[in-house]
């Protein structure tokens, strides 16, 4: 983490700050070196719309990986047309694409974590990346409501996965019932597969409904251990 990032956090209390608050300090703070990671998910539409009432020229960036559902794209492009917001869209590296593709087949990911893991790393980690180092800080959509593997995300931390950047969670205490109950109250255009119980939405092929009883990420990646599903954009690592 530079200096100046840790001088920027020094003496603030992140966790008695409201989702407005820690958006509001981030962007004056950072400006054009904060963007918030959206994929078009239920809490991502909802910080894009608390973002554009704070700052309309606010960054805000997505990572299409080629495997997305259609509904996904459909809801990125009412987005941007309610809100008259421009995304930046991230690619995966093609030749690194279709290398894997041709040599184990576009469907690798189901035959082994390692497959899987390889999959997510070019589609996904490599092209935030890239994107990220461009950042200071960065913003996301987790809650610890969502799973096992978010229950101890703090609303403000360091990600030395990504150079030691300041990562903003300022949804990280909501539950699902808040993030509805903001999204019917502002009129946020949503995906609709979430009507179609599907909580978590990723790539097309790794994303089914939820059964009753199931966590909101029972979903994602559904044949793996639910202790480790997560596709290396908000590992841990120390």
């Amino acid at each position: 983490m530079t200096t100046n990032v840790a001088d920027r956090m020094t003496g603030v209390d992140f966790e008695k700050m409201n989702s407005q608050e820690l958006l509001a300090w981030g962007l004056k703070e950072f400006g054009n070196k904060i963007a918030l990671a959206s994929s078009f998910g239920a809490e991502d539409v909802v910080l894009i719309d608390m973002i554009v009432k704070i700052r309309k020229d606010a960054r805000i960036f997505s990572l299409d990986t080629g495997r997305l559902p259609q509904a996904t794209y459909d809801v990125m492009h009412e987005i941007q047309h309610k809100y008259g917001i421009a995304i930046e869209v991230m690619f995966p590296d093609t030749e690194k694409t279709q290398a894997m593709v041709r040599g184990k087949g576009m469907n690798s990911f189901y035959e082994s974590i390692e497959n899987r893991k390889e999959c997510c790393n070019i589609r996904k980690v490599e092209p935030l990346k890239k994107l990220l180092a461009t950042c200071e800080a960065w913003i996301t959509g987790l809650r610890r409501e969502q799973n096992v593997t978010r229950a101890a995300v703090a609303k403000a931390e360091v990600d030395k996965g990504f150079g030691g950047i300041l990562k903003l969670n300022p949804l990280a205490d909501w539950t699902s019932k808040q993030t509805w109950d903001y999204i019917k109250e502002h009129g946020v255009p949503y995906n609709k597969l979430h009507d179609r119980n599907y909580p978590s939405i990723g790539c097309e092929p790794c994303t089914r409904a939820i059964k009753a009883g199931e966590d909101e990420r029972a979903g994602r990646w559904w044949w793996e251990n639910p202790d480790s599903k997560e596709c290396g954009l908000h590992v841990k690592r120390n």
